[in-house]
This record gives structure tokens, C-alpha cells and sequence, in this order.
């Protein structure tokens, strides 16, 4: 068994596509559940931000895995396998491990260097983790992410900005609006995203913000707690949103619902009893929140997430991110090398058991040829084999497991199980991502299963 990623974002996908394929809270636990009913799915869990969703899993072969993985996501997408294909990316066994690594590190981030996905990643695996979807490997991966991701944020500057999609679009309203200092903000959306565009807001001295969100007391928690840092903060219900739009500055949208929060028909409402003030409306969900007709109503200006994607494309992390990438690899390394090495200690462990049985049944046949032999003696002598046999395994064994942990050092392991006949059955350990040079880190799903086929092709002839 081995590691498998299969995912779609900012990198691989437009917008329109990767709104399809967005999993909202609600629906990770079913998707979790569906697949670990499938044939070739042992663990997972489902990381899904504004802008990706990727599943990780550990997998009994790679192609019934892929076909398993990608064909929940297609069915959660409404869409047929090939028309996701070529926007979804597949990375294997040790090029999964590096591809989570960087993503923890903030380095795949459409802001590089945003620090809000860590928790995203703690908030995946405590999902899988709830709903029972996780075993050793991916918990042990999980927390070797978070530990790199930390270790990454702790000792470069890869983040000294705090940069985030939220930060990089009110940088982008607040050139609009020439300034949001004193200005009148309605944000859409009490979560995660609506509590870091508030404070976001705060921190720029906006005048006013109001609070819309399904559930009024989230809402209001939300507007509690600005009021306390000194912010004129209050709630509006979701049924009035032509009103607090009419006398909004910006609207800052984050719900996470499926479907269009913000209509046309509501914000054009809005502008007939509003003045001349440009608005300017900064759609942050996935899928949209803000309908697309809205761009083009007069005085209207949206900012969104295919908007930020094409600007922030080129910017990269200088530096700090050349520092943050050595970091992932000199982890990936230890952390690939821990996993061979460990691959070899039920081998050891099959080969001492031995030499302990081939011990015993030679005091055995000893204690039958000289039942007169004093005990003391006797002891004496079973000490002394069991001394010889550690010593003889000794240097072997810890030898077998350094060169395990090096690239290609699972022949070692084989080698030791052939000459002595140890059975496979009993040796065999399963989930321990391994580095793969058979298939490339990052091939799209459509590259992947042109390669199956190629394969089975020639197995065929």
C-alpha cells in the first residue's frame, strides 16, 4: 500500500472548474465515508480551502486507487471523469509526501506563504480523524506536515507580511476605494475567512462593519468581539442584504455556500436607493458567492478569486521561499529515510525470532542428550549461545537498517528474507509511503491514466 494525492486548484483549474469540484463542511464526513467504501481506499482525509481541494489516501495499488479517488470526486462534481482530467494533478508514495510538505509550508499557496493553511490541514485531518477515516500513515503524515509547516513559519520570513487571499484583496479594494479608513464595509459570512477579512478590516481603520451570516448568534459573536477592539460593528440578516449592500463602501463575501449569496437582482435593488458611491464587492468563496452578473452592473467593481489568481501568478516568495523549499526537502529526506528504515525492522525482527527458535531447539536436544547436566551449568551454556547469536546478528541487522534508509535500500531487506528463508507473509509492512521513480510527481489525472493503460497494454501482449 502507498500514499496517493489527487487534487485540483488554483495551479491546474480555472474558477468555474474548480467551484464544481468545492466540498463544503457538510459534505467532507460523506465523501470521507464514500471513500473508504471503495474497493482500493484504506485511509484519507480531504483538505479543501478556497482555492484546492486534495485527497489523501492511502491507496492498495495506484490505479484502482486513482479510478476510486477520482471517480467520487466526478460524482461530488456533477461531471464525468474526463471532463476533470486534465485539471486534476496526481503526486505518489514519496512525491505525495513532498507535494504535502509544500503545501503545509505555505509554498503552493495562491499568496505564498499564507499561514492559514495549517490550520486548514489541522482541521482536515481532525475531520478524518473524527469520522474515522485515518490510520498510522496518515496520521503520522498529518503530523509531520504541521511539524514542517511550523518549523517553515518559525524560521523564515516566508510569512512576515501575514499575506493571505484576504490581506491580497483588500490590498486590492483599498486602491479602488482610494483608502477604506472611515468607510462602511458589510461582510458576508461569520466563519474563519469572516473573522480574518474583519480583522483585516480593523487593522485598516475601516469606519463600520456589519455582520450577515446564516446562523444570527455566529453573526453576532463576530460583531461582539469587533466592538470590543473599539470597531462601530452591528448584525444584518441575510434577507436584507439589498439594504446593508445600499449603504456599504464593500462587501466582503466568505460563506462558503453552495450557490450565489449576493444576487444581481439584490445588488442592483441596492443601487437604486444608493448615491453615486462606487461600490466594491470582494468575492473570497468557492464556489462564488457573489454572482458573476454582478461585475457588470454599473459603478460595481468585483474583485474575486480568478482576479487574484491572475495577478498574484508571478509573485513569488524571493528568498525566504528558496529557504522554506530547502526546509520541505531536508524533511522529505529525513522523513523518507525514517520510513525505509522502518520498512526493514519487521524483517530484523523475523530474523532474530528465528535465530531465537534455532537457539531452543538446540538447548532442546541438548537438555534430551544430557538430562544429567547441572542446571547452573546448563544456564550457563544457553547464555553463552544466546551471547554468540546476538553478537553474530548484531552488526547485520543494524547495518541492514542504515542502508535501508537510503534510496533503492530495500534490496537489503530482501536479500536478508531470501537467505534465510524468512516468510514474506510475516515481514511485509503495509501504508510506509516509499519513494517511486515509476511514476513522476504531478502528472494530471488524464497523463496518469493514459500511463495505465499503456501499461496494461503491454502487459496484455
Amino acid at each position: 500500500m502507498n500514499l496517493l494525492t489527487v487534487g485540483i486548484s488554483h495551479h491546474s483549474a480555472p474558477v468555474r472548474v474548480l467551484e464544481r469540484v468545492a466540498i463544503g463542511g457538510d459534505d467532507v464526513a460523506k465523501l470521507l465515508g464514500e471513500l473508504l467504501q471503495r474497493e482500493h481506499i484504506c485511509e484519507a482525509f480531504i483538505i479543501s480551502t478556497c482555492n484546492r481541494v486534495e485527497v489523501y489516501a492511502v491507496a492498495e495499488t495506484f490505479h484502482g486507487g486513482l479510478d476510486d479517488v477520482t471517480s467520487v470526486l466526478a460524482r461530488h462534481a456533477g461531471a464525468e471523469v474526463g471532463e476533470l482530467a486534465d485539471h486534476l494533478y496526481v503526486y505518489y508514495a514519496g512525491a505525495a509526501v513532498e507535494h504535502l510538505f509544500s503545501v503545509s509550508a505555505g509554498l503552493d499557496s495562491m499568496v505564498v506563504g499564507e499561514a492559514q493553511i495549517l490550520g486548514q490541514l489541522r482541521q482536515a485531518y481532525g475531520a478524518a480523524d473524527e469520522n474515522g477515516t485515518v490510520g498510522k500513515t496518515l496520521h503520522e503524515l498529518a503530523q509531520q506536515a504541521l511539524r514542517v509547516g511550523k518549523r517553515v513559519h518559525a524560521e523564515t520570513g516566508i510569512d512576515a507580511e501575514g499575506a493571505s487571499v484576504v490581506s491580497e484583496a483588500l490590498a486590492d479594494a483599498e486602491v479602488a476605494l482610494d483608502g477604506l479608513a472611515g468607510r462602511s464595509a458589510l461582510v458576508v459570512g461569520a466563519g474563519s475567512m469572516g473573522g480574518l477579512a474583519s480583522a483585516q478590516l480593523k487593522r485598516a481603520g475601516i469606519g463600520e462593519v456589519v455582520i450577515a451570516n446564516r446562523t444570527a448568534a455566529n453573526g453576532e459573536r463576530l460583531a461582539s468581539s469587533l466592538r470590543a477592539d473599539g470597531v462601530a460593528a452591528r448584525t444584518a440578516d441575510l434577507t436584507d442584504l439589498s439594504s446593508a449592500i445600499a449603504a456599504a463602501d464593500l462587501v466582503v463575501a466568505c460563506t462558503g455556500a453552495i450557490g450565489a449569496v449576493v444576487t444581481e437582482d439584490v445588488v442592483a435593488a441596492a443601487l437604486t436607493v444608493r448615491d453615486d458611491r462606487p461600490l466594491l464587492c470582494c468575492d473570497l468563496g468557492l464556489p462564488r458567492d457573489i454572482a458573476p452578473e454582478v461585475a457588470g452592473l454599473p459603478g460595481v467593481t468585483v474583485v474575486d478569486l480568478e482576479s487574484l489568481q491572475q495577478r498574484l501568478s508571478d509573485k513569488q516568495g524571493g528568498n525566504e521561499s528558496e529557504r522554506a523549499a530547502q526546509i520541505v526537502a531536508e524533511e522529505l529526506r529525513g522523513y523518507l529515510a525514517a520510513q525505509r528504515s522502518a520498512e526493514v525492522t519487521p524483517t530484523v525482527t523475523a530474523l532474530r525470532k528465528r535465530a531465537a527458535e534455532v537457539v531452543d531447539g538446540e538447548l532442546l536436544r541438548l537438555d534430551s542428550r544430557l538430562p544429567e547436566l547441572d542446571g547452573d551449568v546448563r544456564d550457563e551454556l544457553a547464555r553463552t549461545v544466546r551471547r554468540v547469536v546476538d553478537k553474530l546478528l548484531h552488526t547485520p541487522t543494524v547495518r541492514v537498517k542504515q542502508l535501508a534508509s537510503v534510496p533503492g535500500g530495500a534490496g537489503y531487506a530482501d536479500a536478508l528474507r531470501e537467505l534465510f528463508e524468512l516468510d514474506p507473509q510475516t515481514t511485509a509492512v503495509l501504508g510506509t509511503p516509499q519513494a517511486d521513480e515509476s511514476l513522476p510527481g504531478g502528472v494530471t489525472v488524464a497523463q496518469a491514466r493514459l500511463r495505465g493503460r499503456a501499461e496494461q497494454d503491454g502487459e496484455d501482449r
